[in-house]
C-alpha cells in the first residue's frame, strides 16, 4: 500500500518551499453542496491551488481519481505534456459528470505524483435531494 500525503492549510507553513511542495501536490475538490438524486452532477478536481506543478517527462501528474468513500467514481490519466509541457503554468484539472444514487456523496480525490506518489483531498460531503 502506498503512503497517502494529505493537505494540510499552508497557511500554518513557515518556509515556502514547503508550501509550494505541498500545495502543488494536493487535488482540491469543487462542487455544489447539494445535488439530486438520478441528475448528472459536476464535480471539478483541480491539482494545487496557489502553486502549479510540473508537466516534466519524468515528474508529473499521472492521474486524478474521484471517490465517493471507498468506491472509484472515475478517473482521468494523463501523459507527459498533455498540461503544455515542462514550461507551463498550467494545472490538472478535471471536471467528472456523475449520478448520484444514496442520501449523501462523501467525495475524496486523489493525486498521483510520478515522483512523489498519492495525495489525498480534504474529503467534501454534498447532500443528495430525492
Amino acid at each position: 500500500m502506498p503512503k497517502i500525503n494529505r493537505y494540510v492549510d499552508i497557511d500554518t507553513v513557515e518556509r515556502e518551499a514547503k508550501k509550494d511542495y505541498i500545495d502543488r501536490h494536493s487535488p482540491f475538490i469543487h462542487c455544489a453542496a447539494g445535488a439530486k438524486k438520478g441528475e448528472k452532477f459536476a464535480v471539478t478536481v483541480k491539482v494545487g491551488n496557489e502553486y502549479s506543478h510540473p508537466d516534466d517527462f519524468d515528474h508529473f501528474i499521472a492521474n486524478v481519481a474521484l471517490y465517493n468513500g471507498e468506491t472509484l467514481l472515475a478517473r482521468a490519466d494523463f501523459v507527459p505534456g498533455t498540461l503544455g509541457g515542462q514550461d507551463s503554468k498550467s494545472q490538472a484539472e478535471v471536471t467528472f459528470s456523475i449520478i448520484p444514487t444514496g442520501k449523501k456523496l462523501n467525495l475524496v480525490a486523489h493525486a498521483y505524483c510520478t515522483k512523489h506518489g498519492v495525495w489525498e483531498s480534504d474529503p467534501v460531503v454534498v447532500e443528495v435531494a430525492e
